[in-house]
Parts: C-alpha cells; structure tokens; sequence
C-alpha cells in the first residue's frame, strides 16, 4: 500500500482521462486499489432491482473510482503539487506551486 498525499475532502482536478478538467471533492480512497471517488466524476447509471430501500428500483446515477494518478489536488481552480516539511514540529502538506500549507 502507498502513501496517498490527498485525503478525504480535498478539492482536486482531474488531470487526464476522459473527465480531465473536471473538480470535485474527494468522497472516499480506496487504498488496496490505488483508487479514489471523487464527488461529481466519473458518473455510471447502475440497473437496480426493486427492494425495501428502493421499491422503485431503475437506474441510479453514482460516482465511479478513478486512479489516483489521474487526479492532483486542486488549488485556486489550478493543479498543485503537494510538498511535505515540518513547521512548529508538526508535518504540514504544502502547495509547491505557491509554497503555503494547505
């Protein structure tokens, strides 16, 4: 397993694939698969079958993964890479586009 340097939360942009250009805030990482879901990419419609929950059943639009390697954490609507350094003993992510911690 790797270490991801964006978290739940994050705002990031989708630097290639078919939704490269779009923004969204991270939903979920999926560690095991080097995956992430971001809010309001990489949309599927999946064919649900009636249930208790959903008697209706139909189709659902949802997030689907997409690999951490197409995505880059998202600052000012641009693309930053994300640095690592110690301020007042404490292990701070910062923006090495504009050098401020995020």
């Amino acid at each position: 397993m790797t270490k991801f340097k964006i978290k739940v939360g994050d705002t990031v942009k989708v630097i290639a694939g078919d939704n490269k250009g779009s923004e969204g805030k991270v939903l979920q990482i999926l560690k095991d698969s080097n995956r992430v879901l971001v809010e309001g990419v990489n949309m599927i419609s999946k064919h649900t079958k009636p249930s208790a929950q959903n008697p209706q059943g139909g189709i659902v639009k949802k997030e689907a993964s997409i690999h951490v390697s197409n995505i880059a954490l998202s600052e000012d609507g641009e693309a930053v890479r994300v640095g690592y350094k110690v301020e007042d003993g404490k292990k701070v992510r910062f923006s090495k586009k504009s050098e401020k911690a995020i």
